[in-house]
């Protein structure tokens, strides 16, 4: 995905100013950047092992040359928000309360092997100015079951639980293309479908909640084989950068979440009111 400066941070601008923002696509250190022993440690595990989420949906997908503003008409009622990563550092969330943000998803965690360094400053901030807020999880999916399991419960031990306190969203299970090769990590329709069904009863189990699913419709179709319904337990979260949501993912009639723009920071919107939205956290 090509990453804004202002998605970035400014740490990571900081560190990696000499790379436009051109080639600031998730995967191997360019050669143009900085020496490894140059940048500061933190800013370095995030720019190879954190990727936001929607970035490879942007980069498979493509993303407007303008900014989007979300137009349903089949919204009756709406609450804006953003998702955030290590990409943004430290966020100023006073600035996100007076632009009209009223929630929030906070990557936690990928595979079994990242978590963001920002995240109290992101997860507890968002909180402290009064958003509802939420954790995300970036899956790496595989042919062994056993990853979905581990990978729930890694995201569940940094991060992803729940509470009904009123102000704390279901965790999210973000699936989308593979960074790191195949769109569908090699595995075959019916095998994505169990992962993400082992992940999600796992998460269940752990926390009395359903994660919920986001994804874009094409990598749904592609990687499923539209051949998992979830529309009975999990919330949908759908990725389309433009005006409109366009058709959504396999059995789900409508969505909860809509990450409708990447600019100049992920944009979402809640399909539904307020007081809906409450009612989303305390389950």
């Amino acid at each position: 995905m090509k990453i804004p400066a202002i998605r970035r941070g400014r740490r990571l601008l900081t560190a990696v100013a000499a790379v436009s923002a051109a080639v600031m696509a998730l995967g191997a250190l360019p050669a143009t950047a900085m020496p490894a022993d140059q940048v500061n440690p933190i800013d370095k595990m995030i720019y190879e092992n954190d990727h936001p989420m929607g970035s490879q949906i942007a980069k498979h997908e493509g993303t407007p040359m303008t900014l989007v503003h979300p137009d349903d008409i089949s919204i009756q009622a709406a609450v804006y928000g953003i998702d955030v990563s290590g990409w943004q550092g430290n966020v100023d969330w006073a600035a996100q309360w007076n632009a009209g943000k009223r929630f929030a998803y906070v990557k936690a965690t990928e595979n079994t092997n990242y978590t963001n360094p920002y995240f109290a400053q992101q997860y507890n901030g968002s909180y402290n100015v009064g958003m509802i807020r939420g954790a995300y999880h970036f899956a790496i999916p595989s042919a062994n079951m056993q990853t979905a399991i581990d990978q729930a419960n890694y995201f569940v031990n940094h991060g992803g639980g729940w509470s009904r306190d009123g102000k704390t969203l279901p965790g999210a299970l973000d699936m989308e293309y593979n960074p790191y090769g195949s769109t569908c990590y090699d595995l075959a329709p019916g095998t994505m479908v169990k992962w993400i069904l082992n992940f999600s009863n796992t998460y269940h189990s752990r926390t009395g909640r359903w994660p919920v699913i986001y994804t874009s419709t094409s990598w749904w179709s592609q990687c499923t084989g539209n051949g998992g319904d979830f529309t009975s337990t999990n919330p949908l979260w759908v990725a389309r950068y433009a005006s409109t949501v366009g058709t959504l993912p396999y059995a789900w009639g409508f969505y909860t979440f809509w990450q409708y723009s990447s600019s100049p920071i992920d944009q979402d919107v809640f399909n539904g009111a307020q007081d809906r939205l409450v009612a989303l956290a305390n389950g």
